[in-house]
């Protein structure tokens, strides 16, 4: 098995994981409702995808 042979030191390990972050959505809105959603995707507010109805929406009721 190949072995390290020396240690990293502290700071080449913290400028190795210091890459590791997450990022934002890319959100737009809505053409129809105006909710924002991921793009390329059916939207679950009004259910529709390209302008057409693709999915219909139930509301949920209050307890």
């Amino acid at each position: 098995m190949a072995n390290p042979h020396s240690r990293h030191s502290r700071c080449r390990r913290d400028k190795r994981r210091a890459n590791w972050k997450g990022s934002m959505p890319n959100l737009i809105k809505c053409p129809d409702c105006g909710e924002f959603k991921l793009p390329h995707r059916v939207c679950l507010g009004c259910g529709t995808y390209n302008s057409r109805k693709v999915i219909t929406i139930v509301e949920k009721e209050e307890l």
